[in-house]
C-alpha cells in the first residue's frame, strides 16, 4: 500500500475520531462536566488543552492503522469488527481503571469509557474501509460530510440548551 493512501487513511480516521469526541463530548456527556468536581480541569484550561487531547487521538489512530495493516484488514465491515473489538477493549480498560483511582462520578467515567469504544470503532470503520479496495475519495467524502454534520448538530445541541455551552472566561 502506498504511503499517501495510508496517510489518507490515517488523517480521515483522526478526523472521524475528532469529530465524534466533539459531538460526544461537547454535546452528549457535557452536562456531566458542569460540576465534574476536582478531577476534571477548569473549563479556561481544558479549553487551551484541547490540541493536546486531539493529538492523542493521532497517536491512538497511527496505532490502530498499524495493527490494521499487519492483521490485514480490509473493508469497512471487517475495519468495524476490529474497531469494536479494539474500542470495547479499550474503553472499558479506561473505564475500570479511572474507577478505581479518580475522584470523578462513575457515570462520567463510564461515559468515557463508552466514548472511547465508540471512537475507536469509528476509526476502524473508516481504517477498514480506508485499506479496502477502490479509490478514497468516497470514504473522504463521507468522512469530511459526517464531520460537519457532527459539529452542526452539536452546536444545535448547545443552542437550543440541550447540552451546556462551553464558558471560558477572559
Amino acid at each position: 500500500m502506498h504511503a499517501r493512501r495510508l496517510v489518507a487513511v490515517l488523517l480521515l480516521a483522526w478526523f472521524a475520531v475528532v469529530g465524534v469526541d466533539f459531538f460526544i463530548h461537547a454535546g452528549v456527556l457535557a452536562r456531566l462536566y458542569v460540576d465534574a468536581g476536582p478531577f476534571v480541569l477548569p473549563a479556561e484550561r481544558a479549553f487551551a488543552l484541547i490540541p493536546v487531547g486531539y493529538l492523542s487521538y493521532l497517536v491512538l489512530t497511527g496505532l490502530l492503522l498499524w495493527l490494521a495493516t499487519s492483521l490485514g484488514v480490509r473493508g469497512w465491515k471487517p475495519g468495524l469488527v476490529f474497531g469494536l473489538k479494539c474500542g470495547g477493549l479499550l474503553g472499558l480498560s479506561t473505564a475500570l481503571g479511572l474507577i478505581s483511582i479518580a475522584a470523578a462520578s462513575p457515570i462520567l467515567l463510564i461515559g468515557w469509557g463508552i466514548a472511547q469504544a465508540v471512537e475507536v470503532s469509528i476509526a476502524g470503520l473508516v481504517i477498514g474501509g480506508g485499506l479496502g479496495p477502490g479509490p478514497i475519495r468516497r470514504l473522504a467524502v463521507g468522512v469530511l460530510l459526517t464531520l460537519l454534520v457532527l459539529i452542526v448538530v452539536t452546536m444545535a445541541l448547545q443552542t437550543l440548551g440541550v447540552a451546556p455551552p462551553m464558558r471560558v472566561k477572559g
